[in-house]
C-alpha cells in the first residue's frame, strides 16, 4: 500500500490537482496501473460507512471534496494477514491499495465525493469482513450508533472466518 501526497494548487476559482499522473505515481513507488474503470461516489452525510471489501483488482482512492477516514485491512494469505492501517484523506491525499486488501471508509464531512480508480472491470467477486470485528479493533471516528452502513455490510463474516477459508 502507498499513501500519496498530491499537489493541490489554490487558484482564484478554488483549486486544481492532478489526481492521477501515471509517470509521477510510478516515480513515487506505485506499481504500473492501467485504469479500467473510474467510479465516483457522492456521500451526503458524515458517518456513512462502507466495507470491508477486498476485490480482485488494485484501487487508487482519493476524495475530490470532503474527507474520509479509510481503514485498509490486509486479507491476503501470509504473515501480514489481518494488519490494519488507517488514514484520514482529503483532496490532497490518495491511497494505492493492492488487490486482496480490504477497503473500508467512513465519511467525515457532508458532501464528500470519493473517487475509485480500478484496474479491472467490476465483478461481484470479493472477500468481506465485519467492520466491527474485535480482532481488527478499528477505531471508527464516530460511535457505532452514529454510523450508517448497509445490511449487507452488517452481515460480513468475522476475520477468523476469512482466515479459516484461506487454509
Amino acid at each position: 500500500m502507498l499513501r500519496i501526497e498530491l499537489d493541490v494548487r489554490p487558484n482564484a476559482d478554488g483549486w486544481f490537482k492532478e489526481n492521477f499522473h501515471a509517470a509521477e505515481l510510478e516515480d513515487a513507488g506505485m506499481p504500473r496501473f492501467e485504469v479500467r474503470q473510474h467510479n465516483v461516489l457522492y456521500l451526503a452525510e458524515p458517518g456513512i460507512t462502507r466495507g470491508i471489501h477486498a476485490e480482485p483488482w488494485d484501487k487508487y482512492l482519493s476524495p475530490s471534496n470532503g474527507r474520509v477516514f479509510a481503514a485498509i485491512v490486509d486479507l491476503r494469505d501470509g504473515e501480514t494477514f489481518g494488519r490494519v492501517e488507517t488514514f484520514e484523506l482529503d483532496a490532497g491525499q490518495a491511497l494505492s491499495v493492492p488487490r486482496g486488501c480490504g477497503n473500508s471508509f467512513c465519511v467525515l464531512e457532508p458532501h464528500t465525493v470519493y473517487n475509485f480508480l480500478v484496474n479491472d472491470h467490476w465483478s461481484p467477486e470479493r472477500v468481506t469482513v465485519d467492520l466491527f470485528d474485535p480482532e481488527l479493533a478499528i477505531e471508527w471516528p464516530f460511535p457505532r450508533d452514529r454510523l450508517s452502513y448497509t445490511e449487507r455490510d452488517a452481515a460480513n463474516p468475522s476475520l477468523d472466518s476469512v482466515r479459516s477459508a484461506l487454509v
